[in-house]
């Protein structure tokens, strides 16, 4: 009989309970938790080697979140029809834990550790993401995994004005933020997420109601552990230290590094002198040696990891003590800016943004309703309009490297820019039918690629002429801190984000903050720096927008001459199945002789119809056979007629596309007619006037001869030829 398990209950707000549990599933794991919400449960667990690899210089995380389709009592869609590769949320969702838990490991721990989070029952109305990290952290408090502390995270919503823990997915849909938090019981580790320009105070709002729900969430987690009866942590081997060829290294090459720092010299040509100087430390090393004492591989790569600690320490501390960056700017300054819009005569939009060493050229395809992205998940599918995909060739960073598809740093990137923009792409009934696709393809990066893919995106959306109302910029803020000394700096280079405590990306318009995303490499984050963080991102972010407005100060009016060309229509329901026809015969008909592409589908209990075509002349043909069908003929009126059919009685006509009608001989003229021959012929014109229908068979009966002015009766009384 499997023993009882350890529970935990607590309460999130508005009497919704979530349950921590161990000691029931995965036992023979490290740690194991099963973390309940309703009807959603997930699963997590960890495992660690007991000994690091030999020659391990780096520490080996993986982590990985999966959904089963049999949570939802659903059939993967694949060919398969098993779970495969993780889908971009799933790697979405695994990027959240692993940035949150990363940084609370020891730096000396270097021993291969597995996290895996799997969704196994699921609820519609509950969000898993924000569960997976509290779940991921108390499998790790259950364990004797070396962690440094607890963690937990939340996603704070925005409903009505109020904020709220974890809100139910509907309530999502009216929230007008969504930001996932992971903090530990004093700090912030991690921010990412979006708002419809939302203000910095109410960012800070949001923090703070997300700490306040985190601690409690900690303090169960520490329950959990206790009841467990976990006391401390495991032994392991740390790695060899020499602090005599420490002091060498640092003694060596302490004034040239800093040198190099202050030269305010390009990436490469610094990295360049840097390696330089390791190459010199390594040769004066191997000459001091002698037989009795001599310099070894593993002194060698001792002294490597040593020399990278001595660049590490002199940047920081030039930055803290002088207030001069790597390439001599201030801490507030912007790099120089530059771009263009149109630049590539092709594609329906695009735009150049380069940023110091920093360069993305964007573009924008716009597709029909056919081309949406098939969003899927355990819980739902859905299919989405915007699409927006990040490419990070090797090229752009001066490297060769394997070219194997978007990496999970690459899928992370192209959301963050995705939430961003779509902030103020057109939503709901608006006329703007297309399916959008923007490609950000980084030729060059030393710093933030995923901003200059917001601000080249922003840019080239109007290009293309897809009316969104404002600009959207974004910044990438760093922080170095040392004691009781800190530093922010705007718009970080590369060297920057490695050696400094902070990724912070802001991302808005001039009206609020649109995304999110930050990233702690120490123990957090006090508030008070994150509002400063804030303030100055706020500033950089303005200075980048005005530049934005001068390169393009609005969208196109229209889509390019060589974009398909759309147009949105509504019916009445009922009229649907009149213009599909039987068996698909009149859409199918009608996108043949036009040459266009028309979707139909029933939203808000009406006919949504878009209409897409490369030629305008072409569009229009297909708008004008729809309102045909569409059109309730009246009575009294008048209508341009295309003769279809002679008989000795008359001549049918089609006064609208699929409705046709006889216009009787005596119709036709005022003059009595024996015959039509000579008078009208097949594929004529006339004007048609509706004077009524057949009461018997409901057959619509025209005339011409009522559009004809009466002529004037001769002396003898006839009426004039007309």
């Amino acid at each position: 009989m499997l023993q009882q398990p350890l529970r935990k209950v607590f309460d999130i707000g508005d009497g919704r309970e979530v349950t921590i549990e161990t000691g029931r599933l995965a036992r023979q794991a490290d740690g194991s938790v099963t973390v309940t919400m309703g009807k959603s449960i997930l699963l997590a667990t960890v495992v660690a080697n007991k000994e690091p690899k030999e020659g391990q210089s780096f520490f080996p995380l993986t982590v990985d979140y999966q959904e089963k389709f049999a949570s939802a009592g659903r059939i993967p869609g694949s060919f398969f029809k098993r779970e495969g590769r993780l889908s971009d949320s799933e790697v979405l969702i695994s990027r959240l834990i692993d940035r949150a838990l990363r940084p609370l490991f020891p730096d000396d721990y270097l021993c291969e550790v597995q996290v895996l989070v799997t969704l196994i029952s699921s609820d519609p109305e509950i969000l898993p993401d924000a569960m997976a990290c509290l779940a991921a952290s108390a499998a790790l408090a259950v364990s004797d995994v070396p962690i440094k502390e607890i963690i937990s995270e939340v996603r704070v919503g925005r409903v009505n004005g109020q904020f709220k823990i974890n809100p139910t997915r509907s309530e999502m849909e009216e929230s007008d933020i969504d930001f996932i938090i992971a903090a530990t019981e004093k700090n912030l580790m991690m921010v990412e997420g979006e708002a419809q320009e939302c203000s910095e105070d109410d960012l800070v709002k949001a923090l703070s109601v997300a700490h306040d729900a985190i601690r409690i969430q900690i303090k169960a987690q520490e329950a959990l552990r206790d009841l467990k009866g976990v006391t401390g942590k495991r032994d392991y081997t740390k790695p060899a230290q020499d602090e005599t060829l420490r002091e060498k290294v640092y003694s060596f090459a302490k004034d040239k590094v800093y040198e190099v720092s202050k030269g305010k010299l390009a990436k490469h040509e610094r990295s360049d002198r840097f390696d330089a100087i390791q190459d010199e430390l390594l040769k004066s090393l191997e000459e001091a040696a002698t037989e009795e004492a001599p310099f070894t591989d593993a002194q060698k790569k001792m002294a490597k990891g040593y020399y990278h600690d001595l660049q590490y320490d002199v940047v920081r501390d030039m930055i803290l003590d002088e207030r001069v960056r790597l390439d001599g700017r201030a801490l507030t300054e912007i790099r120089p800016l530059d771009m263009e819009v149109d630049v590539l005569p092709s594609p329906h939009g695009s735009a150049l943004f380069t940023r110091g060493e920093t360069q993305s050229l964007t573009t924008v395809t716009l597709g029909t309703a056919l081309d949406e992205l098939l969003i899927e998940s355990a819980a739902k599918s859905d299919y989405t309009k915007f699409i927006l995909h990040y490419n990070f060739p090797p090229f752009s960073t001066g490297e060769v490297k394997p070219m194997r598809g978007p990496g999970r740093r690459e899928v992370g990137h192209g959301n963050l820019a995705m939430r961003s923009l779509k902030q103020m792409m057109p939503t709901g009934n608006d006329d703007f039918g297309y399916t959008v696709r923007v490609v950000s393809d980084i030729l060059e990066s030393n710093g933030s690629s995923s901003m200059a893919t917001v601000c080249a995106g922003s840019l080239a959306l109007m290009d293309a002429g897809v009316p969104v109302p404002k600009h959207v910029s974004g910044i990438a803020m760093g922080l170095i801190t040392k004691e009781d000394k800190f530093a922010i700096l705007s718009d970080i280079l590369g060297d920057e984000d490695h050696l400094g405590d902070m990724d912070f990306k802001v991302t808005g318009t001039r009206d609020g903050i649109c995304g999110v995303q930050m990233d702690i490499k120490v123990d957090g984050l006090p508030m008070e720096v994150m509002q400063q963080a804030l303030e100055q991102a706020k500033a950089g972010r303005m200075h980048i927008l005005d530049h934005m407005y001068q390169a393009m100060p609005e969208a196109r009016v229209e889509v390019k001459a060589h974009a398909p060309r759309v147009v949105k229509m509504f019916i009445e329901k009922e009229f649907i199945g009149a213009v599909i026809g039987p068996g698909g015969k009149v859409i199918q008909e009608m996108q043949r002789e036009t040459g266009t592409t028309i979707n139909i589908e029933e939203v808000n209990n009406r006919g949504e119809i878009s209409i897409f075509g490369v030629e305008k002349a072409a569009v229009e043909k297909a708008e004008n056979w729809i309102k045909g069908i569409v059109a309730v003929p009246v009575v009294g009126d008048v209508y341009d007629a295309v003769v279809k059919g002679i008989k000795e009685f008359g001549a049918f006509v089609e006064f609208l596309p699929g409705k046709q009608g006889l216009v009787h001989i005596s119709e036709i003229s005022w003059k009595r007619l024996e015959t039509l021959e000579g008078v009208v012929k097949e594929g004529d014109a006339m004007k048609v006037k509706l004077i009524g229908t057949d009461p018997k068979s409901g057959k619509f009966k025209l005339s011409r001869k009522a559009l004809i002015p009466r002529p004037e009766r001769k002396e003898g009384g006839a009426p004039e030829n007309n």
